[in-house]
């Protein structure tokens, strides 16, 4: 439980870098990203998963 609070932590502090450095920017993306239609959000999100994945089994 330890290490899923740790990674939950990381991943509030990397998500955050962004809007912190640049918000305007950071508006400016969310809004395109908004823009994209419902297929390319999946694949998007399939793409992420499967790195993340690819990413954990490397590092254990």
């Amino acid at each position: 439980m330890n290490e899923i609070l740790h990674a939950v932590a990381l991943l509030l502090v990397i998500e955050g870098i962004m809007p912190f450095l640049s918000p305007v920017k950071w508006r400016e993306t969310m809004q395109q990203i908004s823009q994209f239609s419902d297929n390319a959000l999946r694949w998007i999100g399939l793409i992420s998963m499967l790195a993340g994945v690819i990413l954990l089994y490397i590092m254990s």
